[in-house]
């Protein structure tokens, strides 16, 4: 079993569904609205924790009702909250999630706790981290608690793992503390400022991010898969064609699903089979952590595919 830490956000997701994504200035009615836990950190959690491993979450909630619901939805998942803390001067995160007929999503956060999310966190999460298998991390906390995490594992010879969402300028020295770099393509846009429209670019996006410091660099690619570069060496991992209604948590299901796989086994294939299956399952649902596969989902998912 997978022994796996997260280091991230926790937010309520406040979800509607709507005809198409508005334009600036347009005014749209919308249709169904839930509450739905989400936040990267905690979406990957739960991921995790629904295919069998063992996880313990890192950050931070508000005093508040959402704050208390995130934590009891991460027990409710199997995953263990002892390292998430209440923030008094901050609410608990929220992001606001808008989602077209097409399955398509647009998503503003307010980060609230999760921007004081701190190296104090990680510090007291310290003999949890060196005793894993594999770190996982976001970008939606500070950057410096970031930094700190992955520092923490790597000097533990633990697995690092980075999902660099939302995307933003990551350094040569933070490159090069991660085993497992898992952005998207506008994700892999904004680091290596190359328009990711293909195979070839994708290619050059991860090759770039691979001579910058990172380890083994996968591009998801949405509906087209996604693209492994691992010691020079570069192949595609074909999709799992699904009727998708909401994307929301796809990436989330897919680096989940990946880090709870290859700590274990370290067998890249292996695990980007069951990674892409997992994001495939979950664009079929509506919300983040709700649509997230189990492990009896994925291998019957799994199962039915290979036939």
């Amino acid at each position: 079993m997978s022994k796996l830490v997260v280091v991230g956000s926790l937010n309520m997701d406040l979800v509607v569904r709507t005809p198409h994504l508005p334009r600036p200035g347009e005014t749209i009615l919308g249709r169904d609205f839930m509450t739905v836990p989400g936040g990267k950190g905690a979406n990957q959690t739960v991921a995790a924790a629904k295919l069998g491993a063992t996880v313990h979450m890192v950050g931070r909630v508000g005093s508040d009702d959402f704050g208390r619901a995130l934590r009891a939805n991460l027990r409710a998942a199997g995953a263990d909250d002892r390292c998430v803390s209440t923030e008094d001067s901050a609410a608990s995160g929220i992001a606001i999630i808008e989602v077209d007929d097409s399955g398509q999503n647009t998503i503003v956060v307010a980060p609230g706790a999760n921007a004081h999310v701190a190296r104090a966190d990680v510090d007291a999460a310290r003999s949890i981290i060196v005793s894993s298998q594999a770190v996982i991390a976001q970008l939606e906390i500070p950057l410096d608690t970031v930094e700190c995490a992955l520092s923490t594992a790597r000097a533990a010879n633990v697995l690092t793992i980075l999902n660099p969402a939302p995307a933003q300028a990551l350094s040569t020295e933070l490159l090069a503390l991660v085993d497992l770099l898992v952005p998207n393509e506008s994700e892999a846009a904004l680091l290596t400022g190359i328009e990711v429209t293909d195979d070839v670019s994708a290619e050059q996006s991860a090759r770039q991010l691979h001579e910058r410091g990172a380890g083994i660099v996968i591009i998801t690619l949405g509906a087209r898969g996604a693209l492994a570069l691992s010691e020079g060496k570069t192949w595609r991992i074909p999709p799992f064609h699904v009727a998708a209604i909401d994307a929301t948590a796809a990436g989330d299901a897919f680096v989940g699903a990946l880090a709870t796989a290859y700590a274990t086994q370290r067998d890249l294939d292996a695990a980007l089979r069951e990674a892409s299956a997992a994001g495939a399952l979950a664009a079929t649902r509506l919300g983040a952590q709700p649509s997230l596969p189990t492990r009896a989902e994925l291998d019957e998912f799994l199962k039915r595919a290979s036939h």
